[in-house]
C-alpha cells in the first residue's frame, strides 16, 4: 500500500485540476482531517486546499457520529470558499463528484438524500460539511469525504452489515492516490458550476437512489412515513404521505427501506 510520499506524489504529478488539491496536505495518522483544514482556513489557505490522512483516530459523521477511517481508506477535508448564498447546494455537489469518481471505476452506486454514497445499499461513503462564519459572513466551508477504499468491512462488526468497500465490491485492492486524482478532478468540475442550481440539483436528483422509496424521516422532532417524492429546488426532500398530503425536509435523518420491504 502506498505512503505518504508515494500518494502525494503521485497526484502532484498526475492531478489535472485548477486549484482543487493543487495544495496537499497529507497526514499518516490524524485525529480528524477536518480540524486541520479548519486549523489552514482560519489561517487563511487557499480555496481548494485539501488534507489526506492514511488514517484518522476521531473521524466524525453527520448527526454526530463517529466515521471509522482505518488504514485503507480515503479520508480528505478539502476547504472551499462558496457564496453564502449557494451553500446549500454542497451536499449535491460533493456526492455527485462521489457518485462519478465510482462510475470512473466501474462501480454502480446511488445517492441516499442528502450526500451518502451507497453500493446495494451499503454505504461506501460518508460526506461531512462544516462552515465556518464570521459575524454574518461565510469565511469559508469544509467538506469532509470518507470513502471506504481497501478494507474489510465485514472485520468490524458495527459496521459489518451496512456499509461496504470498494475493494470489496471489486475483488481486488484499489488505489487510493487514483481515488483520490478522480474525486478532486469531479469536485472541481461540478463546484465550477455552483452558480447552475437547476444543473446540479438536476443531475443530484437523477443519481438518488433515495426517491421512489418508502421512508422515515424526523419532521420537526416527529417522525414521519411516507415516500419519497422527489427533490426541490432548494434541495429539501419531499416525502409524499399516506394521506396524500407532502412534507419537506430540509434537514436530518432519513432512513430508507430495502427494496425487500425490510427496514
Amino acid at each position: 500500500m502506498a505512503g505518504a510520499s508515494d500518494i502525494k506524489a503521485y497526484l502532484m504529478d498526475n492531478l489535472k485540476t485548477h486549484f482543487m488539491g493543487r495544495d496537499l496536505h497529507y497526514l499518516a495518522v490524524t485525529a480528524s482531517t477536518q480540524d486541520i483544514a479548519r486549523e489552514l482556513a482560519e489561517e487563511g489557505a487557499h480555496e481548494g486546499t485539501a488534507v489526506i490522512a492514511g488514517e484518522q483516530r476521531s473521524g466524525r459523521g453527520r448527526m454526530g457520529r463517529s466515521w471509522l477511517s482505518p488504514v485503507g481508506g480515503l479520508a480528505t477535508s478539502i476547504i472551499l470558499r462558496p457564496p453564502l448564498a449557494s451553500i446549500y447546494l454542497l451536499p449535491a455537489i460533493t456526492s455527485v463528484a462521489v457518485f462519478r469518481t465510482l462510475r470512473n471505476l466501474g462501480i454502480r452506486a446511488g445517492i441516499k438524500w442528502p450526500n451518502d454514497v451507497l453500493i446495494e445499499d451499503k454505504k461506501v461513503c460518508g460526506i461531512l460539511i462544516e462552515h465556518g462564519l464570521k459575524a454574518s459572513e461565510l469565511s469559508y466551508s469544509i467538506v469532509g469525504i470518507g470513502i471506504n477504499v481497501n478494507f474489510d468491512t465485514g472485520s468490524y462488526p458495527e459496521i459489518a452489515d451496512i456499509a461496504t468497500s470498494l475493494s470489496v465490491q471489486l475483488g481486488h485492492e484499489v488505489p487510493v492516490a487514483e481515488v483520490t486524482r478522480h474525486l478532486y478532478a469531479e469536485l472541481e468540475d461540478i463546484y465550477t458550476r455552483i452558480g447552475e442550481p437547476s444543473y446540479i440539483i438536476k443531475e443530484w436528483s437523477q443519481h438518488m437512489v433515495t426517491i421512489g422509496r418508502s421512508v422515515s424521516a424526523d419532521f420537526h422532532g416527529n417522525r414521519i412515513d411516507g415516500t419519497a417524492e422527489g427533490v426541490n429546488r432548494q434541495g429539501n426532500l419531499v416525502i409524499r404521505l399516506a394521506d396524500g398530503s407532502a412534507r419537506e425536509i430540509v434537514a436530518g435523518d432519513v432512513t430508507v427501506a430495502n427494496r425487500n420491504g425490510g427496514a
